[in-house]
């Protein structure tokens, strides 16, 4: 049985969520679940396809290196501080790839788009700026209103901002597809 890859994806989200609130708000029992579930999310994707994308390793390491920090030191910033250190990286990475004329959105679409290179880097920039803009909101949510509205904002709230701005820039992305395909 396939497991479907959107659900190996969110479910570990998701599962810290029910967990967080099923146990009366308690992070320190909810994070080791979204340690576990993001564990096991991958080794099944690995199963299932063989092969192993960057982005879910990057999420494991992440998740298993701040969890654990938080749960070392009995401390849930720990884990809420991950998602901005993790867009402040991304961000960086970015940034710092296009100033070399590296674009890693490009190497990690893996082909799947044919763009020029002036759009690769435009789309780069904005990525940048948009992970920037989340490590801001992420700094806002979980100092301004603590830590069950960073829960549901967590889940709720940054999945989908980024599922809009990606949809923002399919415009971009769809004119020179065209252009590409047309030549």
């Amino acid at each position: 049985m396939k497991i479907n890859q959107n659900l190996l994806d969110l479910g570990p989200l998701l599962l810290f969520l029910a967990v967080y609130f099923l146990t009366g708000k308690n992070m320190m029992l909810a994070i080791p679940v979204i340690m576990v579930a993001t564990t096991i999310a991958l080794i099944i994707s690995y199963l299932q396809s063989k092969k192993i994308s960057v982005m879910p390793v990057i999420t494991l390491v992440t998740v298993l290196l701040f969890g654990g920090l938080a749960l070392y030191f009995d401390n849930p910033v720990f884990f809420m501080i991950k998602p901005t250190i993790i867009y402040l990286l991304f961000a960086g990475a970015l940034g710092v790839g296009v100033f070399f004329g590296q674009y890693f959105l490009k190497i990690l679409f893996e082909g799947s788009f044919d763009m020029p290179n002036n759009v690769w880097a435009k789309l780069t920039w904005r990525w940048a700026g948009f992970f920037l803009f989340l490590a801001g909101l992420n700094e806002f949510v979980w100092r301004t209103f603590g830590e069950s509205t960073w829960a549901i904002v967590k889940v709720a709230g940054f999945l989908p901002l980024t599922l809009v701005f990606a949809m923002i820039n399919m415009p971009l992305m769809m004119k020179y597809m065209a252009k590409d395909k047309q030549s």
